[in-house]
């Protein structure tokens, strides 16, 4: 098959979504299908096999002043897609993605009869010109990791004031991404519990989903040789400022673990920790929590290698990468109940309820306390990414898809 995939921001470094899209294309093109990438900026990392089509956009939601204007073309701005997006985004809308569609529509217009697509798959984008792509008569269809509305509702119970929560409203395209799922030919997602969220928040119906799981490259997570875990050493990995990761229930539980633990945080370098920083300080732990700052893949393996054990707390997650990574890597895990996290771990982890720090901190001094509980589950959670998250796996259960719907 000739297959087109879309993704709005095709970095692995600004996103899942980069991360997805690489590990798909290039599992496709090992299935032996011709595979072309339709992206936008931050630009992806190369993809073996994979043709890619760069589609440009100003990046009008981060860039703010004059800084808005193109020195090389500054007379862009008053293209009408451009117009859009700029006004858009001061009103604190993130119409980078409708914008994309539309562009990407415009381009496979000019291409489609060149490069006939058998099926175009879009990533998590859900915007408009998806709906005018249906004019090329090929099936449509998109994954989604998770229905937005899930953040939407995150940000507005942190929200400290009215206008926070009026600019998250304005930020979050919950209604078109809502209109445009139910419209599709298919949808993909990546769990069960997401498929049912899908349904819940935007109206899929469950029949015309497929959950595909996602995958993990188990030639980067895996066991170091040599590499000894460090007793007493917890790892946190997700964005301490993001709520739906759940650092503030970890941090909690930190304080009631009887065993002589400290908390290592790898949160990408989030240059922002004001919430956290007090936290920290009201409950007294700042001495024992250790954050990394922006690491390496190959340093994020080691502290997965290092860890005794692996806290994922969230209060929701459409799967939870790193609940599976450090599984793959052999490290024992605990995670909340909170959306997915059940499926990844399956019996190779321990379950506990989402929003409970004392369940938490109980879980890890039960399983610090048994030595032979922890053996058992780094070896299980080995077992389970190898047999159940692979992309070989992924792409296998999308292709019966594109095969049906073709």
């Amino acid at each position: 098959m000739r297959i087109c995939l879309l993704c709005y921001r095709a970095n692995p470094y600004c996103g899942g979504q980069g991360v997805y899209v690489k590990y798909v294309a290039e599992e496709l093109v090992r299935q032996g299908h011709e595979v072309h990438a339709i992206v936008g900026p931050p630009w992806p990392l190369p993809m073996k096999g994979v043709t890619v089509h760069r589609i440009e956009n100003k990046q009008y939601f981060i860039r703010k002043g004059l800084n808005i204007i193109d020195d090389q073309e500054p007379f862009k701005i008053f293209s009408p897609l451009n117009m859009y997006e700029y006004l858009t985004t001061r009103l604190n809308s993130f119409s980078e993605i409708n914008a994309f569609s539309i562009r990407a529509f415009l381009y496979l217009r000019k291409i489609q009869n060149n490069i006939p697509f058998d099926i175009i798959h879009d990533n998590q984008c859900l915007g408009y010109g998806l709906l005018m792509m249906k004019s090329f008569g090929i099936p449509i269809i998109a994954t989604i990791h998770h229905p937005l509305s899930i953040d939407l509702e995150n940000v507005i119970e942190r929200g400290a004031s009215f206008l926070s929560k009026a600019k998250a409203v304005m930020f979050y395209p919950i209604a078109m991404q809502k209109i445009v799922s139910r419209r599709l030919d298919h949808i993909i997602t990546v769990s069960e519990n997401s498929k049912h969220m899908n349904n819940k928040y935007f109206g899929v119906p469950c029949h015309r989903q497929t959950v595909a799981y996602n995958g993990l490259d188990r030639t980067i997570f895996r066991p170091l040789p040599g590499i000894k875990r460090k007793k007493g050493k917890i790892l946190f990995v997700g964005n301490v400022e993001d709520g739906k990761k759940g650092f503030a229930y970890a941090a909690k539980a930190l304080r009631l673990v009887t065993h002589d633990v400290s908390l290592t945080v790898v949160d990408g370098g989030a240059p922002h920790h004001q919430k956290t920083d007090i936290l920290l300080k009201n409950l007294g732990i700042g001495e024992r929590v250790f954050f990394t700052g922006k690491i390496t893949e190959e340093q994020l393996v080691r502290h997965y290698n290092e860890a005794e054990l692996v806290l994922v707390p969230s209060t929701y997650e459409g799967f939870g990468f790193p609940a599976a990574e450090a599984m793959s890597c052999g490290a024992p895990v605990i995670v909340s109940d909170g959306g997915a996290l059940p499926e990844v771990v399956g019996n190779a982890g321990i379950v506990v309820p989402a929003r409970d720090h004392r369940a938490l901190a109980d879980a890890i001094n039960h399983t610090l306390d048994d030595r032979t509980l922890l053996s058992r589950m780094s070896k299980g959670g080995i077992e389970r990414v190898r047999t159940h998250f692979t992309w070989e796996n992924t792409v296998r259960t999308m292709v019966s898809v594109y095969e049906r719907l073709i």
